[in-house]
């Protein structure tokens, strides 16, 4: 069988039955061309899923009807992008791509104002914008928006569509590229699809996993862990309208998709394709490990999943392929990286180097950091990590239990120190966190804070002592510095570039009091910016700690931009010798090396002399200090939290 040959004439008959007449002489050979291309795989992941449905090429069709819809309603500088991004697809790669992650209400809190922020955003060095989920979602609860009632409608406290598609060019213009979330697992329960089946239509019940009984949804619970076991317990729901139960692996209002059916992919990639042709880089896969349930398993990081996903690309590929997705999969270390694929995910998160970053904070020791890293770091050259210290979510410790159990570290009684040294139930501990979707059963709960309350500076501002605040500030200037220096897109959280400090305030809101990940979602105001580039501020020690975190990140950032070894660079993690450092060189194709090393003590620390081997005996200036090396034996010394990034010349 010659099934390159068998694709392309399934293609040619698909083709004729697809309406290709909005498009132009140019455009409609450029989306046939990408179709040929691209048809074979997409033929093969789609029958994967649904070739053992008797309608599947129905479907398929239909498909292809999608993806033409898509490429005709994307415009011109759209398209001249598109083509640019073939010829040049790694720009993720660079060092100029510094990230940042914000609420538009929290940094707006409209879209207009958001567009006034862009000069601000450039002074910092932001080249990547995400916006958390900006769509129309239910009043009240809509976990933070993730509970999407229509993806082609802004929410209206935010703005319009059109305001947002203004936004998306003025980002271009400025050099900011726009990311966007795909909130694809599920939907509000008053997404148009959901009120369908509340109606009873048929079709739209076959959308999400409806029961009338409990015997499947007992069954599937023997295997599936609770999510928010702090809301609700278990994975389904009830609806008193439909008399059925639903699957709701997060909230009670959003209905998990059922991929099982081939209209659900369909539907889905529509929606995908008009996120794509707002003018975004990027869209963040949300709880993309949830996508495909299978009895007998915890329905998360399926093969399947990763089947859907690839077809997902396939289909940007053909339609937008200036558009790269970012994988958000907080799950083991092993599963997280299976996601890194050019065919899948281009980018992702990296929630391992988050989560042991803090530990490194918190017991002020590497061994686990390092061993993890040299473990799990390297991903695919034509993908990239986002490494980040936090984000609108919780803090959760996703590290390996067998790499900690072969380091003599019980992980079960490792994460409980973790939880109570970051919410302040540990004595002698400087952070300041509030406890998340802590088990009533297990005790189990994750960690929510900002930065700077996290890293001591609200404890130190409240002691007035202003030596704590100045080692508050340098664990805040150490996580971020391996961020940016480690290899891949840094992504700040908004806020946490001016040291902002929790917000209780959402405890009076009966909509978010029971959600304590809304303390470190904290509103970015005028005069928190102003703080930083006024001189006629007093000099109160939180204005002064602002201005000192922000202007040490910005320089951070500018150091970053000036040198290519920060970006399409090889990263190898060391063993410094020292259980209080982390270590990595970054080498690339210029042959130009960077060595890295960091003290995660509040206690000066020395590193042997032989790690300096690894620049081959080259003259060394530290980019941070502009220090010059003194020798290429004597041991490197350094002060309590300092990092030094030496770079070989």
């Amino acid at each position: 069988m010659n099934y390159a040959a068998d694709s392309q004439t399934c293609l040619a008959r698909l083709l004729s039955q697809c309406d290709l007449s909005g498009l132009n002489t140019q455009d409609k050979a450029v989306f046939t061309a990408r179709l040929e291309r691209h048809f074979e795989q997409l033929l093969s992941l789609y029958t994967q899923v649904y070739g053992h449905q008797y309608d599947c090429y129905f479907h398929l069709q239909q498909l292809l009807t999608v993806l033409a819809d898509g490429f005709k309603s994307r415009n011109r500088q759209l398209k001249n992008q598109d083509q640019q991004a073939i010829a040049s697809p790694l720009w993720y790669r660079s060092e100029q791509e510094v990230g940042m992650a914000c609420y538009v209400d929290l940094m707006g809190p409209t879209l207009d104002d958001l567009h006034d922020k862009i000069p601000y955003l450039k002074s910092l060095g932001v080249t990547y914008l995400h916006l958390m989920p900006l769509y129309a979602s239910p009043e009240g609860d809509s976990d933070g928006g993730y509970a999407v009632s229509d993806y082609r409608k802004v929410n209206p406290s935010l703005g319009t569509m059109s305001q947002l598609k203004k936004l998306a060019k003025a980002l271009d213009k400025a050099g900011i590229r726009l990311i966007l979330d795909f909130v694809f697992n599920h939907t509000s329960d008053e997404h148009a699809w959901a009120k369908a089946a509340l109606r009873g239509d048929d079709r739209y019940q076959n959308f999400y996993y409806l029961f009338d009984d409990r015997t499947l949804p007992d069954q599937f619970e023997q295997t599936l862990r609770e999510i928010f076991p702090q809301v609700r317990r278990g994975s389904f729901t009830f609806n008193e309208r439909m008399q059925k139960w639903v699957w709701t692996t997060f909230n009670s209002f959003q209905w998990d998709l059922n991929y099982r059916n081939p209209d659900v992919f369909n539907a889905i990639t529509a929606e995908m394709l008009f996120l794509a042709n707002i003018g975004c880089a990027g869209l963040r896969l949300d709880a993309l490990a949830f996508i495909w349930k299978e009895m007998g398993t915890d329905c998360e990081n399926q093969p399947m999943a990763h089947t859907l996903i690839q077809t997902f690309n396939c289909c940007l590929q053909i339609v937008a392929p200036s558009v790269v997705f970012k994988s958000e999969a907080i799950v083991h270390p092993d599963e997280v990286v299976k996601y890194v694929r050019k065919d899948e995910c281009q980018l992702s998160y990296n929630p391992l180097l988050m989560a042991l970053l803090w530990n490194s904070m918190a017991t002020r020791k590497t061994n686990l950091l390092t061993r993890s890293m040299q473990k799990s770091f390297a991903i695919p050259q034509d993908t990239t990590w986002v490494n980040y210290i936090r984000c609108h979510d919780d803090i959760g410790w996703t590290f390996d239990d067998a790499v900690a159990w072969d380091m003599g570290v019980n992980p079960h009684d490792h994460r409980y120190f973790l939880n109570q040294f970051f919410t302040g139930r540990f004595e002698g501990s400087f952070a300041q966190g509030v406890p998340f979707a802590e088990n009533p059963t297990t005790g189990d709960c994750r960690v929510c804070g900002t930065l700077a309350s996290l890293c001591g500076l609200e404890q130190a501002l409240q002691e007035q002592d202003q030596s704590q605040i100045d080692v508050a500030v340098a664990r805040m200037v150490l996580l971020y510095g391996v961020t940016f220096s480690i290899g891949g897109i840094p992504l700040l959280y908004s806020s946490d570039e001016l040291g902002l400090l929790n917000d209780h305030s959402y405890l009076e809101d009966e909509a978010k009091k029971h959600d304590d990940r809304w303390v470190n979602r904290v509103a970015v105001t005028p005069s928190d910016i102003s703080h930083i580039s006024s001189d006629n501020d007093p000099e109160s020690l939180e204005v002064s700690a602002k201005r000192q975190v922000f202007t040490t990140l910005q320089k951070l950032i500018f150091i970053r931009k000036s040198h290519r070894v920060f970006g399409d660079s090889r990263t190898q993690i060391l063993d410094t010798g020292n259980q209080h450092c982390f270590a990595y060189l970054r080498t690339n194709s210029h042959d130009e090396k960077l060595l890295v090393v960091c003290n995660f003590s509040e206690h000066p620390q020395q590193i042997s002399g032989q790690l300096l081997q690894l620049l081959e005996g080259k003259n060394a200036r530290d980019l941070i200090t502009s220090h010059q090396l003194d020798s290429a034996t004597a041991p490197l010394t350094l002060t309590g939290y300092q990092q030094q990034w030496w770079l070989a010349e």
